[in-house]
């Protein structure tokens, strides 16, 4: 298997910090754009999307700050995706950041997957 390469993204938002991370952090707030439904036990979180369906450890989380989930495949991978909150000091904005892993030719696919997950987090926020 090839090594995938880690990529990072970064997308301004116009929604407060405590607001967004319900968004990233919690089975309703995920499912309302980041997969069609989410559900939760404890750590484990099922990702469904199309009838497909995805597991993933949450392995680290920062209340108001940052999650960080790790599929559960077969294989020991190192491989996580993180989506962090980021407020610049100076101007208060708020930016998601996005640390996600892919193979070398699917880098722009799931730069591009990401795009369009995060201009549905921006519509249901309200902010696109």
């Amino acid at each position: 298997m090839d090594e995938k390469i880690k990529f990072e993204l970064e997308f301004p938002i116009h929604a407060s910090p405590q607001l967004l991370y319900q968004y990233i952090s919690t089975p309703s707030g995920l499912s309302e754009w980041f997969a069609d439904n989410v559900n939760s036990r404890g750590e484990l979180f099922r990702f469904i999307w199309d009838g497909a369906e995805e597991q993933a450890k949450l392995v680290s989380k920062k209340s108001g700050e940052r999650v960080k989930f790790k599929w559960l495949t077969d294989d020991d991978e190192p491989y996580y995706f993180e989506i962090r909150i980021q407020v610049d000091e100076i101007t208060k904005d708020v930016s998601l950041m996005v640390a996600d892993f892919a193979e070398e030719d699917e880098v722009d696919e799931a730069k591009m997957l990401w795009e369009n997950q995060i201009s549905d987090l921006k519509q249901v926020l309200g902010s696109a």
